[in-house]
């Protein structure tokens, strides 16, 4: 799958913007996104789970917090978070954060070859604030603790063997994981307004109990060249990580991660940005910026990113119009879906199942507003191959 190196121009109903200083054909910004301008068409009505979706798609919830999964004794955590999907046999298993203080930890969903919920269990306690994380490529669940000096901790998405803390991947307010493949290393967001972006470079690829922390190193633009420099002290005390390398880039809330073909995405939540690096020539710029739209901004309080196997991009909202919006690899973005009825909650965890047929995801709050309100979907449908 090829990307193009930015997204420059953001389709809207056939007109295109200036985005990155270059001008695409058609007229500027006239209004905010309609649905229907991306690939998968139109939004319908509130479903009965108050989701709105394109034509073909449909919805079902999967857990609510304080409540049993259905078909389990398992009760299913608050302030449901990030998450990510794997397979298992025929079926598959859906791990999710929860992001409170304290007890925190992960829950994990198994599910059968025809999507029947078949077993809810925990796989880590005891811990605090778990945001987001990212899954390894060999099959663990990285949980990362948004707290000042958190850990990330390295679970077992079928329960069987014990989380065990990774210190060697630093301590600071962490966010979001992403494990790169090719060049062995994983990249970690930092949820401060001046935080940093990092990579952990572990001493033997698949085990994370050592290797080396390292820190962008940028000039002040919103494009250019990048480089690595170790952290002298990834324990964080009593210099924190963000502040121990001169010349290290500063991002203004790092959110969700993705990496995918040399390319690794990265969310801002501050500026409401998502940030691109391309690995194979170590050079970043901005697939997507608020700021340089002219009226109202089709994705904001942007949050978790994940990616299909068709190379759309799927971020999910933190607030704004609760939505899930899509960029695809012809530079256009939409709302792929929105919760109606929700608008003190936030989207989480989106994650799609190993056939690529059906996507996870939480309202972190629900209809109350409340960490206890947390609600756990499922959507499926026609997702582009």
């Amino acid at each position: 799958m090829e990307r193009r190196t930015v997204l420059r121009a953001v389709v809207l109903g056939g007109s295109s913007a200036v985005l990155g200083g270059t001008l695409w054909r058609g007229a500027a910004y006239a209004a905010p996104a309609q649905p229907g301008t991306g690939p998968y068409g139109a939004l319908g009505s509130p479903d009965a789970n108050g989701i709105r979706l394109p034509s073909g798609f449909t919805s079902r919830v999967i857990a609510r917090s304080g409540q049993t999964v259905p078909g389990t004794s398992y009760t299913w955590h608050n302030a449901p978070d990030g998450g990510a999907c794997y397979a298992d046999g025929s079926g598959w298993i859906y791990v999710s954060n929860s992001e409170i203080n304290p007890g925190g930890g992960v829950s994990a969903v198994k599910f059968s070859a025809a999507g029947a919920i078949t077993g809810a269990y925990r796989i880590l306690a005891n811990t605090r604030t778990n945001c987001a994380g990212g899954r390894t490529p060999w099959n663990t669940w990285l949980s990362c603790e948004e707290v000042s000096l958190g850990y990330v901790y390295e679970t077992d998405p079928w329960g069987v063997n014990a989380a065990v803390r990774r210190d060697a991947m630093g301590r600071f307010k962490h966010e979001a994981a992403a494990a790169d493949p090719v060049r062995q290393v994983v990249y970690l967001t930092e949820d401060e307004t001046n935080g940093r972006f990092y990579r952990f470079v572990p001493t033997t690829w698949g085990d994370l109990s050592s290797g080396t922390l390292q820190v962008m190193v940028a000039g002040s633009a919103t494009s250019g060249s990048f480089s690595w420099a170790n952290v002298p002290d990834p324990d964080g005390s009593p210099t924190s990580t963000r502040t121990q390398v001169s010349g290290s880039k500063s991002f203004n809330g790092g959110e969700g991660c993705h990496y995918a073909d040399d390319t690794v995405w990265f969310t801002t939540k501050g500026d409401n940005r998502v940030w691109q690096l391309n690995l194979a020539n170590s050079t970043y710029e901005l697939a997507y910026d608020d700021s340089l739209v002219s009226g109202t901004p089709p994705l904001t309080g942007v949050d978790n990113i994940t990616g299909s196997s068709s190379g759309d991009l799927f971020v999910a909202e933190d607030g704004g119009t609760m939505e899930i919006c899509v960029i695809t690899p012809d530079d256009v973005i939409a709302p792929f879906l929105r919760i109606d009825g929700q608008s003190s909650s936030e989207i989480t965890g989106p994650a799609f199942s190993p056939d690529g047929t059906r996507l996870y995801f939480s309202s972190q709050r629900g209809t109350s507003g409340s960490s206890s309100g947390g609600i756990t979907y499922e959507v499926t449908g026609p997702f582009r191959s």
